[in-house]
Order: C-alpha cells, then sequence, then structure tokens
C-alpha cells in the first residue's frame, strides 16, 4: 500500500489548471522529487498534500487515510519551506521546539527530542544561537530539525538548497542525502534543479503545465524519457528537426535540413513522411579527429570551443544545425581546437525521434 498518494488531483486558479488531474503514489520511506519548470504546478502540488490548499477535485491519502479536506495542522506533515520562516526572534532550539508547544508536549520530553534532532542534522551545541548568527547551511538545517522533531508522517520539502551558493548546495545535497537515510521518512520535495532531483530522489516526477509527464528512477526518466519534454528538459539535448525516411519497426531512418541522414534503433510511434524532431543529448555527441563508425557520423568544422575546466564543450554546425557536445577533461591537453576540421558521430540509440506535434 503506498503511504502517500494523489489520485486525480486538480487545482485550478481561474482559468489556469495549475494541477491537472496529477496521481502519484509513493511508497513508505521513499523519497520523491516534484521536478520542473517554473510554472509546471509542482510547489501548487506539494501545497496540496501540505493542506495549505484545497483541491477542486481528486483524493490525498496519507497512511490511507482521505485527507484532502483535513486542515494542514492535522495532516502530520513536516514542512521545509524554500526561505526556511525561522522565527528571528527566537534562538535555534526554540525555533526546533516550536512545534512541540504547539502540541503541548512536556518540557522534558521536549528538551530530549530537540537534542536529537539537533544532534541528527549535526547542530549540537548551536541551541542558544540566533537565526542570524548561522551561515546559511546552517539555516537550512535548523528548518530541517524543526520538521523533524514532530515525528512527522511525511517531510515536504520546497526548493530546500536553491538559496544556497554553489559549493554549499553541494556540500547540503550529501548531507541531506545521509540525514534522510538515517530517519528513513517518506520525503516529497519540489526542486527545478535538474541534479538536485536525481541525486536526492529514489524516483523523479517529472512535471510540465500542471501534468506528470513521467515517473521513474533518476536512470529511467534520464536514460528512457517517455516523453520529449522529458529528454529536453533533462540535461542538455541537441534538438533538430527533419522527415522520417523509413521507420516505425526497427531502424529509422530522418532526413533533415542540408540531406543528413539520422539514425535511431529506438521505437517511435512515427511513419515515413511524418515531420519529426530529434534529440540527441550533448554529453553523447562526441567530437572526433578519428571516427569509430558509428552509426551516426558526419564530417564538421568546429567553430568553438569553451573551457569549463571539469567539463569542454564544443560546438559545429551539421547543415543548418547546431550541435553541442560535453567531454569530461581528461587533462591530457588534447582539446580540439577552432576550425579544425573534424567528425561529429553518435550511437543509434541515442537518438531519440518524436512526431512535432
Amino acid at each position: 500500500m503506498a503511504h502517500l498518494e494523489l489520485i486525480e488531483v486538480s487545482k485550478t486558479y481561474g482559468a489556469v489548471r495549475a494541477v491537472d488531474r496529477v496521481s502519484l503514489a509513493i511508497a513508505q520511506g521513499e523519497r520523491v522529487a516534484l521536478l520542473g519548470p517554473s510554472g509546471c504546478g509542482k510547489t501548487t502540488t506539494l501545497n496540496l498534500i501540505a493542506g495549505f490548499l484545497l483541491p477542486e477535485g481528486g483524493t490525498i491519502r496519507i497512511a490511507g487515510r482521505d485527507v484532502a479536506r483535513v486542515p494542514a495542522h492535522r495532516r502530520n506533515a513536516g514542512m521545509v519551506f524554500q526561505s526556511y520562516a525561522l522565527f528571528t526572534h527566537l534562538t535555534v532550539a526554540d525555533n526546533v521546539a516550536f512545534g512541540l508547544r504547539m502540541r503541548r508536549v512536556p518540557v522534558a520530553e521536549r528538551a530530549r527530542r530537540v537534542g536529537e534532532a539537533l544532534a541528527l542534522v549535526r547542530l549540537e551545541g548551536l541551541g542558544n544561537r540566533y537565526p542570524r548568527q548561522l551561515s546559511g547551511g546552517q539555516q537550512q538545517r535548523v528548518a530541517l530539525a524543526r520538521a523533524l522533531v514532530i515525528h512527522p508522517a511525511i517531510l515536504l520539502l520546497d526548493e530546500p538548497l536553491s538559496n544556497l551558493d554553489a559549493k554549499l548546495r553541494q556540500e547540503m545535497r550529501m548531507e541531506l542525502v545521509e540525514i534522510l537515510e538515517n530517519v528513513g521518512i517518506t520525503t516529497i520535495f519540489v526542486t527545478h534543479d535538474q541534479e538536485e532531483a536525481l541525486g536526492l530522489s529514489d524516483r523523479v516526477a517529472v512535471m510540465n503545465e500542471g501534468r506528470v509527464e513521467q515517473v521513474g528512477t533518476p536512470s529511467e526518466v534520464y536514460e528512457e524519457p517517455a516523453t520529449p519534454f522529458v529528454a529536453k528538459f533533462l540535461g542538455e539535448s541537441n534538438v533538430l528537426f527533419g522527415r522520417v525516411l523509413t521507420g516505425g519497426t526497427g531502424e529509422i531512418v530522418c532526413v533533415v535540413d542540408g540531406g543528413h541522414r539520422l539514425r535511431s534503433d529506438r521505437r517511435a510511434d512515427i511513419r515515413p513522411g511524418d515531420r519529426v524532431e530529434i534529440i540527441i543529448r550533448a554529453e553523447r555527441v562526441q567530437f572526433t579527429e578519428r571516427p569509430a563508425g558509428l552509426a551516426n557520423s558526419f564530417p564538421v568544422t568546429l567553430e568553438h570551443v569553451l573551457y569549463l575546466g571539469g567539463d569542454i564543450r564544443y560546438l559545429a554546425r551539421l547543415g543548418e544545425h547546431r550541435l553541442i557536445g560535453v567531454e569530461k577533461n581528461r587533462g591530457d591537453g588534447k582539446v580540439l581546437k577552432p576550425g579544425q576540421a573534424i567528425h561529429v558521430e553518435w550511437a543509434a540509440r541515442e537518438t531519440l525521434v518524436a512526431p512535432v506535434r
């Protein structure tokens, strides 16, 4: 049985359907990311689960109980807000204890649980400080401790790392994984950061225009995207347009502007003559002086090279189309040069073909 279940949940704002018949089942202890661009409905979905908004239709169950019309304070959900929402006039310990005081937990028990929560997020000894005396990462951990100390049935995180700088975000990502694994609580978090969603979750629900486009493990949604939107939203992709020459079953051959023929061995619901978009992830495109004879291999002239430290980005044109490739910097100094005549190539399985709608 799912620990948290959404069945055909909808929410509208005037003429805008922010959440459009969303269904999602989350197991006990599972971590699920709601991932998508701004305005896709992920935060509205989180607020519906929390009880801050009421749905126009559908069912929300927590541990088998329908809570769609239950007030937020009776859902036993812990929430970490994007802004952390700490009380600036209260100490760290008092911030963490706030939910326990509202539940009239006895003083001794309250003190014990606050100490355990601060130890869990590695803030022992900082209970007497005020939020203004803490770093951004420490404030984030106080907010997490405050949510966990009430022993909630589910934990909800709204863009938990978005207020941190890039380096601290990387560090906190690892800490958050360790904390959530230790507590084993059912967790749903909202993010527009793909690395955060893929790195923190057991499964990812990719949302677009109020709907769930695909739910799967991080590797499933990345390697086997169910829709063109998922393929283009996750990672960085090259998108070309063309027409199908042969395909439907077996090898698909498409022709793009300039007459280049692109091959795919993925299944697709297309027929010869269909107008299609062709999607290839940037890190699967190879720029090389010595082609390996992959199914898609074309001579090009390299236009631009961007040195980004850990990565090298290459840009070339295939007829009217721009192709970007990203490879790891191996540190051997073998970086291609702009203006160099090279080959661009990729395997047939890396070509995703979808009809233009």
